[in-house]
């Protein structure tokens, strides 16, 4: 069984997603209102209540599908607040709005329907049909029965039955389609000119005093969270690889012998032949007639050899091989018997045989090629041979310390010298990390994690979250073995513990200065940008292009030529009459401004619009549907009670 789970990953998480949905822990497998209640209710639906016994397994079941979808890369933080905590909670209400209206108004799902319904998983297929052995080994596997499985997709089905035809029976009216198609289509031709921010900078003066009051004012934006500079160990394959010893020479020409075939193509022979058949259990006199007869035909073909082909059709009494003229294609050495192989590989191109006793009868071979063996020798491989043998050598090391690391790391749970002494590895260490990321090296200084080449491991967030445990924090101690990859581990050890602090000015005072220069440039950039803008605009001649504009561009709204969407915005903003017009547009590179010659239609059989009838009906869709849902709540009078405000700020309902 945990054969078949570790060979069909993604199967089990389909089957485990439908052991966690909302359905189950709302509905259950029993029926729509077998509802489960509690002490601590946080939602009334109708006569039912959502419980904060139902609110934290969902919670949990999230929790886990999330982990087991990024192999255990995802942070428990990113759920940890109260707009996720939120989002859950409406989701629940929604679902048990659904299984109220499902109930009440009697919905069903047919026994054929089901049936259809579970057949059509691929999940549940083998070459495109539905495979009852797949089925049973399935959910033989989650530990469920076809009855719980069958009743749970029901229910799931049911609930389709709500809301699934309001979408489906959702269209936009065509002269919507038409009018949104004219305004994705439509198009400007434009030019710029930009004014960017770098080119002022050279110009600011920026004096203590300004970063000095830049930071009393604004101090608080500085604030670094709680971080931790910490030691760890890493393990991939540059750290199994570091100071392995060479290969020895013999193993070298062992492994070269054994895998010969990836270097060395053999001699091989591209041979016809002509048979004359010896029945099984013949006399000496049919032997004696067959080679007679075999020894003819050899003369003949020795007189005109280009005739090997036609004689082998008109005489060969191998059926298999007549027709197309004896050819029995290229024979590698090695792969016939000794007998037979001395006599074909003996053989020049366009030669032809003496008569050869073998398998069936009598043969007579013609190498229609011949290839010489070829490819590499011992010394010529012998440098990609020692790169292959020491990356097996690697591995094999890699392995060996993985298992050695695990026992060292908890042996020695305050420090990480005594395993990296024992492994050979180095102790590293980083700083600035936190909770929740990487800190800018600008804000942390030397050694900082976020700039050094183990950034993307000390970022993972299995990482981060280890670090901050309260015996890392606390009491200093390793964690345990993370394997970011099955060929990267890696351990950490909490070395020193900053809290959340402003740091002092001199600290950070080039951040600062790089900001008001930034925004100094940005200011000129403006400056120069506006003033020029008004005097395009005063200009008597309109038509006349300033020197400063680029070449023409023509956007539309579905095609913006890779512009930004303030720019693009800026030139359909412009009416499209009495053009040219111009356009001032701030951004963060600097200022830019937009000069729009002409307006008129596009294509309304652009390629890129064949899929908008289809993509609005569905949006159209998905908005009546939230439309009739609200309604639905209403109808089934849904209320949140007190005790949601605690669970979604966090805080366990007492008993």
């Amino acid at each position: 069984m945990f054969d078949f789970i570790r060979t069909h990953q993604r199967l089990m998480q389909l089957v485990l997603l439908v052991l966690i949905l909302p359905s189950f822990v709302l509905i259950g497998v029993s029926g729509y209102t077998n509802y489960v209640s509690g002490d601590h209710e946080l939602v009334k639906v109708g006569s039912s209540s959502i419980t904060q016994q139902e609110f934290d397994q969902a919670r949990r079941n999230q929790l886990e599908q999330l982990q087991q979808n990024s192999q255990g890369g995802f942070d428990p933080a990113v759920l940890d607040n109260e707009p996720a905590r939120r989002a859950l909670l409406e989701s629940l209400i929604d679902r048990r709005v659904m299984a109220t209206t499902a109930t009440k108004e009697r919905f069903s799902v047919s026994d054929t329907a089901l049936r259809q319904a579970i057949a059509s998983m691929p999940q549940l297929q083998v070459n495109g049909q539905f495979s009852p052995e797949r089925y049973n080994q399935v959910l033989a596997s989650a530990g469920l029965t076809t009855r719980d499985f069958e009743q749970s997709q029901r229910a799931e089905l049911a609930l389709d039955r709500v809301l699934g035809p309001v979408a489906l029976t959702a269209s936009v009216p065509a002269s919507v389609v038409s009018k949104l198609e004219h305004v994705l289509t439509e198009e400007r031709t434009i030019r710029l000119v930009a004014y960017p921010a770098s080119d002022y900078e050279k110009d600011l003066m920026v004096s203590d005093a300004d970063v000095a009051a830049w930071y009393e004012k604004n101090k608080q934006s500085l604030e670094l969270p709680e971080q931790v500079s910490a030691q760890y160990l890493l393990l991939n394959e540059a750290a199994a690889m570091e100071n392995l010893p060479a290969a020895k020479l013999e193993d070298l020409q062992k492994y070269y012998e054994q895998n010969k075939a990836r270097y060395v193509q053999p001699a091989r022979v591209n041979v016809s032949h002509i048979q004359v058949n010896v029945p099984v259990g013949a006399t000496d006199d049919q032997r004696a007639a067959a080679k007679a007869k075999a020894e003819e035909i050899a003369k003949k073909v020795r007189a005109d050899k280009s005739a090997f082909a036609a004689i082998a059709r008109a005489e060969s009494q191998d059926a298999g091989t007549a027709k197309d003229g004896g050819k029995l294609g290229w024979i590698t050495k090695g792969s016939w018997p000794a007998g037979l192989e001395e006599a074909v590989f003996a053989l020049g191109k366009g030669d032809v045989s003496d008569v050869v006793d073998g398998p069936g009868g009598y043969h007579i071979f013609q190498a229609d090629d011949v290839q010489a063996e070829k490819g590499e020798s011992f010394e010529e491989a012998k440098a990609k041979i020692e790169v292959e043998v020491r990356r097996q050598l690697g591995a094999e090391r890699y392995a060996d310390m993985a298992t050695r690391l695990t026992s060292l790391v908890y042996d020695n749970p305050a420090s990480l010298q005594p395993a990296a002494d024992a492994l050979g590895v180095k102790v590293k260490s980083a700083a600035g990390i936190a909770r929740d990321r990487l800190l800018p090296s600008d804000e942390v200084g030397a050694n900082a994690a976020s700039a050094g080449e183990d950034a993307s491991i000390l970022d993972d967030a299995r990482v981060r979250r280890a670090l901050f445990t309260p015996q890392a924090l606390n009491e200093k101690q390793n964690s345990g073995v993370i394997e970011i990859s099955p060929d990267t581990m890696v351990v950490v050890r909490v070395e020193a513990v900053a809290p959340a602090h402003v740091p002092e000015l001199d600290k950070v005072k080039g951040h600062i200065l790089e900001q008001l220069k930034t925004a100094g440039a940005l200011a000129a950039s403006e400056k120069a940008g506006q003033e020029a803008l008004a005097s395009f605009r005063k200009a008597q001649d309109k038509t006349q292009v300033p020197e400063k504009f680029g070449t023409p561009l023509t956007v539309s709204r579905i095609n913006p030529q890779g512009l930004g969407k303030p720019v693009l915005d800026a030139a359909f903003a412009a009416p499209g009459k009495a053009l040219p017009e111009y356009a001032g547009v701030k951004g963060p590179q600097g200022f830019v401004i937009v000069r729009i010659e002409e307006a008129k239609a596009g294509k309304a059989d652009d390629p890129m619009l064949a899929a908008l009838p289809v993509e609005l009906s569905q949006a159209w869709g998905r908005a009546e549907q939230q439309a009739v849902l609200k309604s639905m709540r209403v109808q089934a009078k849904v209320k949140v009670l007190p005790e949601a405000q605690k669970a979604l700020a966090g805080e366990t309902a007492q008993n």
